[in-house]
């Protein structure tokens, strides 16, 4: 059988490491994968390093796409999915997550009849002004099979009208739905060892349980000069007062956009903090490496916050909400949003809270092999 698998961010690159490597060591006999990169992230330390970090085969065919406002970029990727779909005529489609990449590949393959796995299926945050969130929806209401990496996301997926007990054949009108564990879980097992010879420690001067990790990336927060000073005010703040270094990864545009939406005060005060380093984004591998040795992580990231409860390391979510539920009900990540006494306060807590309980909610480590299994009996049905 032939699958197409559709990728053009970052996370979704670092996913598909799972599903090929499982295809790779188990179902090479049973199932060919064609690589589709759409070109969503185009800056060759954002994508081509993690091919080559990550064993995954370079991608059949790059669209190129690239940055644009939303709608443009989503009608270039439908273009040119379309018609690699139609030239190549695979069994499935498999989508991850909930970016413009997987909304087009939705779209297209639904139009073409082509059934459709989505990986991460059944994630609600429950706001639809994130552009993720109707994303994530759409495709998981064309796919034929839905993997969903938490019971949260079944619960989700069945109050929106999906059955618990399809039966064959499985199409877009009689969806299979699933929990399989996270393929990120996967990965993070698998690579937790070879991340050990990244030497981002030490060349940042980093010692074990002795920094914070951060990052920062929503258009949300980094657009918004009055929720980027808060969150920045905030960390400013507890690095001082902890003398406790800060480590802040951050993408390109990230960084441009420091200088413009901060007052010239505050963007002078970090710079001149000896706690706080600004670095330039890092590979998956050498985030892995920071995560393990954090001392507590504050992020806006979805996959991050999940990072953090793999290697067992408190959170702070900036956001308003979160996709991943289960980790605040269990208290192991607070929701903080933009606001600064809210950040300093749920840093206070997590950082002297010595009970957290990171119960084995992600599955075996095995999720990719469970999503392979069932795709080859899906088109064998």
């Amino acid at each position: 059988m032939k699958i197409v698998t559709v990728i053009g961010a970052r996370p979704q690159i670092i996913k598909a490491a799972a599903l090929s490597r499982a295809i790779r060591n188990s179902f090479s006999e049973q199932i060919v994968e064609i690589i589709v990169h759409t070109g969503q992230h185009y800056d060759e330390n954002m994508s081509k390093v993690f091919f080559d970090e990550l064993n995954i085969p370079l991608p059949n065919y790059n669209l190129n796409v690239g940055s644009g406002k939303h709608g443009m970029q989503t009608a270039k990727m439908i273009e040119g999915l379309e018609e690699i779909f139609i030239k190549e005529q695979p069994d499935f489609v498999v989508l991850y997550g909930d970016t413009n990449s997987t909304l087009a590949g939705a779209i297209a393959a639904s139009k073409l009849h082509i059934k459709i796995a989505h990986i991460e299926a059944g994630l609600r945050s429950y706001n639809k002004a994130m552009p993720e969130e109707i994303n994530r929806i759409m495709c998981d209401h064309a796919s034929t099979l839905l993997f969903s990496p938490t019971y949260a996301g079944i619960e989700n997926l069945l109050k929106e009208g999906f059955s618990d007990n399809s039966t064959p054949p499985f199409t877009n009108d009689n969806p299979k739905i699933y929990h399989c564990g996270d393929v990120m879980y996967d990965n993070s097992l698998y690579f937790s060892k070879i991340a050990e010879k990244s030497a981002i420690m030490e060349a940042n001067g980093l010692t074990k349980n002795n920094f914070i990790l951060a990052t920062i990336h929503r258009d949300s927060n980094t657009d918004d000069s009055l929720r980027l000073s808060a969150i920045f005010d905030a960390l400013n703040e507890i690095s001082r007062n902890n003398s406790l270094n800060i480590i802040l990864p951050l993408h390109p545009r990230t960084k441009k956009l420091l200088e413009i939406n901060l007052s010239k005060e505050l963007f002078d005060s970090i710079s001149n903090n000896p706690y706080f380093k600004v670095i330039s984004a890092v590979s998956f591998i050498e985030m892995i490496q920071l995560e393990k040795n954090a001392k507590l992580i504050i992020t806006d990231s979805g996959g991050v916050q999940k990072e953090a409860f793999f290697f067992e390391k408190p959170c702070v979510i900036l956001r308003p909400e979160t996709e991943w539920v289960e980790l605040v009900e269990m208290g192991t990540a607070i929701l903080a949003d933009a606001d600064k006494k809210r950040i300093i306060d749920a840093f206070d807590l997590l950082i002297n809270k010595n009970s957290l309980q990171f119960l084995p909610i992600f599955g075996d480590g095995k999720a990719s092999e469970f999503i392979c299994t069932e795709i080859v009996k899906c088109t064998e049905k």
